[in-house]
């Protein structure tokens, strides 16, 4: 048996496959105690955990450490006179107009930064020793004093030759045993002293925290019969075993974003569907991404609360607009949705617990898309009254009936989630009309066809069970470790040959890691190079195809090289200036063999009922369906609603929805 559990802002969500037979399971998310929700969502479930052989595992532990800044007391060792590069970052301003304007801060204090007598040149060369005693008489006894239980290391020009760190690290661990110990050639072996440094810092700052999470976690499994493998979710779409996460806690940070991006691929691609936007809609944000033949698109770099992380991601962008996001009115007296949430705790005023204000929940059930004795299949009640009185303040605001304001706060989510979608496609040089989008999480399908609409999209994929993909994509994901260097080297044909012989170094290097994991089988590679210009200040991912490895040559990689840069700038195409060579990424991938199949229960055929929705500006007569309950090859003409256990799909005027052999609901437009 499989299983994913993911934590989410607002629900924890489980799913287990074991042959032909899915078991779901929704529970609220407990903020304060992670670990908690996670084990009550298998303890709902009711499965007898001694059968479960692979656990996989997404949370947002790591991320909510650095936001709220709960990570650990930690240290941070820079080269002498870079003692202040984690607060002079670099010369530039996010909100030019702000007179406030302050950098983003880093989670250590100026006084708990030290400096090793030390230097290495950029090519990797000794310029100045690393003076031990120094170490020994000044910082190590400073260490000590400041009672920290987590050191960052980033030594200038460490990602050429990591010697100085690797002795450092020896001589702060025989004297702190039992203090965890990060450098930054172990997490961002790559230039940028700053982005470098940053990545190091935030990778010690939740070291501990995931450390002693995963730790609890796993406590508690054994103590209820759990033997197979826990795993645990990558912010690059790929699985670890979580005794290899305690050294690499960094890459956890977008672990339930990346999840449900593998799950939404996996499942879409049963239909046929390749070239796809994912579009996440939870209870506290959206995450969309973009899918090119079956391959989620990577990010060399990501930040967190302003402050960056360089290690590989899936190119995903978040907005402030989830099920949970509040309506509100801004100093100019403008209607705002998000980013400010609910959260799980109260959550939305039509949850009972206490909240009051609106939330894009309380919307829908207000014009009439949720029923709130249809919530989770009738399992979890919902006050339709209060999400009424949660938006009485609104409508009298503007003048507006209570639906009218319900209806204006949906568009302004929904143009929140254009806006990021044009991110990962318009702006990256791809036509959104040339994807299918792939709605889910508990609100997407509700917005899915709004969006597709303002979009030019004319087909909308969703998956069974829309409302746990982020689990489903823990179980369907395969085991993933990159490797990046940093070598600087002007394109020509030795420069060729050098990333082929290091291509080969970086490969032997994961495998060794994967045996070390315990993880055997046949690995697969891809190999990408950061090129650029000669004097750009930023560079281009450049995939190197596998049949190209054995012969790479200077004009092989500069054709290479001009089609990626025409493709994201539009020009460059001519190669009338140099070209150089800056970072070596390898990327290894263990696949799972086949991931499981995700079906929805299979109910009855019933008769729809009959139901109002406000939509546009009065209300509609439609159709409402139950999702598990539809045979494959119906189809249904809009307007009609198609309530699921996890997720309600909208399908509005002008469109039409039909469920595949796949079990995917399929929508198109109407030309």
């Amino acid at each position: 048996m499989r299983v994913g559990v993911e934590v989410g802002g607002t629900f924890t969500d489980l799913v287990a496959v074991e042959g032909g037979r899915v078991v779901v399971t929704k529970v609220p998310s407990t903020p304060k105690s992670p670990d908690v929700g996670a084990f009550a969502a298998l303890t709902a479930s009711g499965i007898d955990l001694a059968r479960i052989e692979d656990l996989g595992h997404g949370s947002t532990v790591a991320t909510n450490a650095v936001l709220e800044r709960k990570g650990a007391t930690v240290a941070f060792v820079a080269t002498a006179g870079f003692r202040d590069l984690l607060f002079m970052q670099r010369h530039d301003r996010r909100n030019i107009y702000d007179l406030f304007y302050a950098k983003p801060a880093p989670p250590v204090r100026r006084k708990d930064c030290f400096e090793a007598v030390e230097r290495l040149r950029a090519d990797g060369s000794v310029e100045t020793p690393l003076d031990e005693a120094k170490v020994k008489a000044g910082l190590l006894p400073a260490l000590r004093d400041g009672g920290y239980r987590a050191v960052a290391i980033c030594l200038l020009n460490a990602y050429a030759d990591p010697v100085h760190e690797k002795r450092l690290a020896e001589l702060i661990a025989e004297a702190l045993p039992g203090v965890l110990v990060t450098c930054s050639h172990q997490v961002a072996r790559e230039f940028r002293e700053f982005e470098r440094a940053s990545t190091t810092l935030l990778s010690a700052y939740v070291q501990p925290v995931i450390d002693g999470y995963l730790h609890r976690f796993e406590n508690k499994l054994a103590d209820a019969g759990f033997k197979g493998r826990f795993t645990v979710m990558q912010s690059n779409g790929g699985r670890l075993p979580a005794e290899a996460m305690r050294q690499s806690a960094i890459t956890a940070l977008y672990s339930g974003p990346a999840a449900g991006v593998v799950g939404a691929t996996r499942q879409a691609a049963r239909s046929g569907f390749k070239d796809l936007i994912t579009f996440d809609m939870g209870g506290t944000s959206t995450d969309v991404c973009l899918v090119q033949d079956g391959r989620p698109s990577l990010a060399a770099e990501t930040e967190i609360d302003g402050l960056p992380i360089r290690t590989p991601v899936l190119d995903i962008v978040s907005v402030g607009a989830g099920g949970g996001s509040l309506a509100w009115v801004d100093d100019g007296g403008m209607l705002r949705v998000g980013p400010q949430s609910t959260g799980a705790d109260p959550g939305p005023a039509c949850y009972g617990r206490g909240g009051t204000e609106p939330a894009t929940t309380d919307a829908h059930i207000v014009i009439g898309t949720i029923r709130p004795g249809a919530f989770l299949g009738g399992r979890m009640k919902l006050d339709g009254e209060a999400a009424r009185r949660a938006f009485e303040p609104l409508a009298e605001r503007f003048s507006l009936s209570v639906e009218q304001a319900a209806a204006s706060a949906l568009q302004l989510a929904d143009a929140n989630i254009v806006r990021a979608i044009q991110l990962v496609s318009t702006e990256r040089g791809r036509d959104p009309r040339d994807y299918a989008l792939v709605p889910f999480g508990g609100a997407g399908p509700l917005h899915a066809a709004r969006i597709a609409e303002e979009l030019g999209i004319s087909t909308i994929v969703v998956p069974p069970n829309a409302g746990v993909i982020s689990a489903y994509g823990l179980v369907a994901s395969d085991y993933t470790k990159f490797d990046a260097v940093t070598r600087k080297m002007k394109l020509d044909d030795t420069a060729a040959r050098d990333a082929g012989r290091i291509f080969g170094e970086m490969r032997d290097r994961l495998a060794a890691q994967f045996a070390g994991m315990r993880l055997p089988g046949t690995l697969d590679y891809t190999h990408t190079l950061d090129m650029r210009f000669v004097g750009q200040a930023f560079e281009v991912g450049v995939e190197v195809p596998a049949d190209r490895l054995g012969s790479l040559d200077a004009a092989c990689l500069a054709s290479l090289f001009a089609d990626a840069h025409h493709r994201t700038f539009m020009h460059g195409a001519n190669l009338d200036r140099p070209v150089e060579i800056v970072t070596l990424r390898v990327g290894a991938t263990l696949p799972i063999g086949g991931a499981p199949k995700l079906d929805r229960e299979k109910l009855e055929q019933r008769a729809p009922e009959q139901a109002k929705i406000f939509h546009g500006e009065a209300w509609l007569d439609c159709a409402r369906h139950t999702a598990e309950a539809l045979a494959a090859g119906q189809q249904i003409v809009g307007p009609a609603v198609i309530e699921g256990y996890t997720a309600t799909t909208w399908v509005p005027p002008g469109w039409t929805a039909g469920l595949d052999e796949a079990d995917n609901l399929i929508l198109r437009r109407s030309p």
